[in-house]
């Protein structure tokens, strides 16, 4: 109970000496950083793995659907756990959320045919999307207002460690021991963070401020929260319906059209109007988003599965492409953050959607050609640099122009950008993948993926100039 006095105080005071790791707050820190970490792992290293579960599990026509599952159930788990969040407090949310991200993983681990894993996975990303939304409910309770940056700078850090050896080292457990180790090594840490959670649940109580929400905010909340839901599910159908070759009339044909009509009658009303046509300021933003994520997402998806079946290379190899892909993330992010850089925020999302698509173009171009594999290594660089430098961006812009009062409405819809943009531009090379996939070599397949979504990240070229708002 001291601890959870000593948090109170310390928020209220807002003393900005109470930095993230003074006493009060060290372990709920360490817990947070801790759960960032380990969902960032799981993301880096399955993509890994993924090749050769998928070919253990005889499903490589299915194998861009194990990471689109994810993504919808991750994206339903963020709908739900705001209106979770909203009637009961962030602990509910936070113990079962970790739960089900630990269960999850076992299952996958564990799985013995393609649909135990595709659980699996449902069960990870549900577990995921709850946690990260329930983590910001945190922060918000926990910390003192002075202190709250700090502490999303210490998140956004944890991210790194992972994007640089969560692939490398995926692919040695995989190659060395079995893939499965892969989503049995994040079981223990998850269910030991839980532990520590549970010890600090009091101080996280004692900030519960749902009774500063008004009812007209929560019952918003509801609306945006039951239309998000329909919206994963018409994802789901979507992916259900295009994973492998259908015959055009079948039951999963009906399926991924009933998906798609959902998608483009529900998706407007949970963005800015506007977004579809790219209408100038925040509808741009989250529309370049949407593209940003759906073109990178897309890409990175089939880089592994082409090194290893392709191009025969190991999987701690394709691990380092990945991984060099982040240092380039993290190269752009760095570039972005420059003073000099200020007040040009709208040309280094333009110069961001370039950059990515000359690093899809780069695969095309060494795929079509045979170059040698470490020429894959450049062009993951440039995608990833595209990414740092425009993902970045786009978060600042939204805050720059988003009306007063209206931030967290406009930060929501980005977030759902970001989730909608990678399960579309996962599914569409899932697609792809599975109408063009033979068993002797996909190199043609691969030129049509990469250079489609070499296209979709052209477009945010355009989209950058029309992020700033006019004068």
């Amino acid at each position: 109970m001291s601890t959870g006095n000593r948090t109170t105080s310390a928020t209220r005071s807002g003393d900005p000496k109470d930095g993230p790791f003074s006493p009060a707050y060290r372990l709920i820190t360490v817990a947070l950083i801790a759960l960032v970490t380990i969902i960032a792992f799981e993301a880096m290293a399955i993509a890994t793995a993924m090749p050769q579960a998928a070919a253990d599990l005889d499903a490589v026509r299915g194998y861009g659907l194990t990471f689109s599952v994810m993504l919808t159930a991750q994206l339903l788990g963020i709908v739900v756990a705001g209106v979770w969040s909203d009637r009961s407090g962030p602990m509910p949310g936070l113990y079962a959320g970790q739960l089900l991200f630990a269960v999850g993983a076992a299952i996958c681990g564990l799985a013995t045919s393609f649909p135990m894993l595709l659980v699996g996975r449902a069960v990870t990303g549900f577990g995921a999307g709850v946690v990260i939304v329930v983590l910001y409910v945190v922060v918000g309770q926990v910390y003192p207002g002075t202190t709250r940056p700090r502490v999303f700078s210490f998140i956004s850090a944890a991210w790194i460690l992972p994007s640089l050896v969560g692939a490398p080292l995926s692919g040695w457990l995989a190659a060395t021991f079995t893939w499965r180790l892969v989503f049995w090594v994040v079981v223990p840490p998850a269910l030991l963070t839980l532990a520590v959670v549970a010890r600090q649940s009091a101080a996280i109580r004692q900030r519960d401020d749902r009774s500063e929400h008004g009812t007209h905010d929560r019952s918003a909340h509801r609306r945006t929260a039951r239309m998000g839901a329909l919206v994963a599910l018409a994802a789901g159908l979507l992916q259900l319906g295009t994973h492998e070759r259908f015959p055009l009339l079948s039951w999963q044909s009906v399926a991924a059209l009933a998906g798609l009509g959902g998608l483009l009658l529900l998706t407007p009303g949970l963005l800015p109007a506007g977004t579809m046509r790219m209408a100038r300021g925040i509808p741009s933003i989250i529309a370049s988003r949407f593209l940003l994520n759906a073109a990178f997402n897309g890409t990175i998806t089939y880089v592994p599965l082409m090194l290893t079946q392709e191009r025969g290379t190991t999987l701690a190899t394709a691990g380092i492409v990945l991984a060099l892909g982040s240092l380039g993330w993290s190269a752009g992010s760095w570039v972005q953050g420059l003073a000099s850089m200020a007040g040009r925020r709208s040309s280094l999302v333009s110069a961001g959607g370039l950059f990515l698509t000359l690093g899809c173009l780069g695969l095309v171009l060494v795929t079509a050609l045979g170059w040698p594999v470490g020429l894959f290594a450049p062009a993951m660089v440039l995608a990833g640099t595209g990414m740092g430098l425009a993902s970045t961006s786009l978060s600042v812009l939204l805050l720059d122009v988003a009306p007063t009062g209206e931030s967290s409405t406009a930060s929501a819809a980005l977030q759902l950008s970001d989730v909608l943009g990678s399960v579309i531009g996962i599914a569409g090379a899932s697609a792809l993948f599975a109408s063009m996939h033979t068993t002797g070599g996909d190199t043609r397949t691969y030129l049509v993926i990469w250079g489609s979504l070499a296209a979709v990240a052209a477009l945010v070229v355009v989209g950058g100039r029309r992020c700033a708002v006019r004068a």
